[in-house]
């Protein structure tokens, strides 16, 4: 995710109930897209219509302090282009996940994110590894198994889905660290909403579902505007607290998640689902401590 360049101000807590309104955030957008699904709304559309209101709500950023040539120039324009590309395709293959997996699942797999980022620090940030991150490594992965389970009865071909959406996950994070800085957020924001507007627009035409109730017209909207407040939060609780103070309030993703899944869709995760998320948690905790020291 986005964070924000600058200096850190000394409000930790602060920060960290910013990191957990975030992922509350996050946690509605998925679980709107996941009720989406199941009232046929296609993952195509779900995708553009949580671009298109990104789109909107950055432009509009932007506006208030008038529209130059400059507010959207920048020396890096591919890499934010392709740091851009990474999320859209990682937004897309999540939606599409939801079709045929609980929300539990695919936010378990997706939590390897952050062990495939330690993993890839190395050749692509030239960042050391040493032994315990290795073996944390090693440990999410065996998470990241015992969820999916590839030999077992309960896999599904989709469960490929949201480990891509991981490894997306990882470089688009990446790619952050290394423009966060460089970059304006807004300017990266903006780009975001734009080529996922531009890029899902067409498809989302021709895979086109007309909601047939406004509280489905509310929720599909409503995508847009979750997805850029999380954002919006995740970027300025980074201005509070540091990454290493924040970083283990990501996983209160899977908690907000877990709720919902039940309150709205009846579901509780098996008990392999939680103690694969549980290695995995435990896998990025190590990481977080090795960083810390």
């Amino acid at each position: 995710m986005a964070v924000t360049a600058g200096l850190v101000e000394d409000r930790p807590h602060f920060g960290i109930t910013l990191m957990l309104g975030a992922w509350l955030l996050f946690s509605f957008v998925d679980t709107s897209a996941k009720w989406l699904v199941i009232a046929g709304i296609p993952a195509l559309q779900l995708a553009f219509m949580r671009y298109a209101g990104h789109f909107v709500i950055s432009l509009v950023v932007i506006a208030k302090d008038g529209i130059t040539r400059d507010r959207f120039q920048t020396g890096h324009v591919w890499q934010v282009v392709t740091r851009a590309l990474l999320l859209i395709t990682a937004t897309f293959s999540n939606f599409y996940a939801l079709n045929f997996l609980p929300l539990t699942v695919t936010s378990a797999i997706m939590f390897s994110s952050p062990v495939i980022v330690c993993a890839l620090s190395g050749p692509l940030l030239g960042e050391r590894v040493g032994p315990w991150r290795w073996f944390a490594i090693m440990l999410g992965f065996a998470g990241v198994l015992v969820v999916i389970r590839p030999f077992g009865a309960s896999f599904h071909i989709a469960m490929l889905l949201p480990l891509f959406n991981a490894v997306s996950l990882a470089l688009y994070s990446i790619m952050t660290r290394k423009l966060a800085g460089v970059v304006a957020t807004e300017t990266m924001q903006f780009y975001l909403g734009a080529l996922g507007t531009a890029i899902l627009l067409p498809l989302a035409i021709w895979a086109w579902e007309w909601p047939v109730s406004i509280t489905q017209w509310a929720v599909l909207v409503g995508l847009g505007l979750f997805g850029w407040a999380g954002h919006q939060l995740l970027t300025n609780a980074h201005r509070f607290g540091t990454a290493n103070t924040l970083m283990p309030y990501t996983y209160s993703f899977m908690i907000y998640l877990s709720v919902l899944s039940y309150l709205v869709f009846n579901h509780l995760p098996d008990q392999w689902t939680v103690i694969g998320a549980a290695i995995i948690v435990v896998s990025g905790l190590i990481i977080w401590k090795r960083e810390q020291r």
